[in-house]
C-alpha cells in the first residue's frame, strides 16, 4: 500500500460533522495521545523489564499514522508531500547520512 492509498482509505472514518480546522485540532490532539501510548510502551519495556506487545505497538503506530493523515488532509496536503518534504530536509541536514 502506498502512502496515498493509505491516506485515501483512511479519510474513509474521518468525522464529516467536523469543520476542516476542528479535524485538524482532533488529528492534532489523537497524534499526541497516541505519541504518548507508544512511549509508555516503550518506557514500560525498557524501565519495567515488560516484555514489548508488537501487536498492540503496530496498532499504536498505526492509529498514530491515521492522526497524521488526517491532519495533512485537513490542511489539504497529502502525506507524499509530507513524507517528500521530509525526506528533502533530511538530506539537507546530513547529506552524508547521519553521524553521532
Amino acid at each position: 500500500m502506498t502512502l496515498e492509498e493509505y491516506q485515501i482509505a483512511a479519510a474513509r472514518t474521518i468525522n464529516q460533522s467536523l469543520s476542516a480546522p476542528d479535524r485538524l485540532l482532533d488529528a492534532a490532539a489523537g497524534l499526541a495521545e497516541e505519541a504518548g501510548e507508544v512511549l509508555g510502551m516503550v518506557r514500560k519495556e525498557r524501565m519495567q523489564s515488560r516484555p514489548m506487545d508488537t501487536g498492540r505497538l503496530r496498532e499504536e503506530l498505526g492509529d498514530a499514522l491515521w492522526c497524521l493523515a488526517v491532519a495533512a488532509q485537513s490542511v489539504g496536503m497529502t502525506l507524499d508531500e509530507v513524507a517528500t518534504a521530509n525526506v528533502e530536509k533530511l538530506k539537507a541536514r546530513h547529506p552524508n547520512g547521519f553521524r553521532a
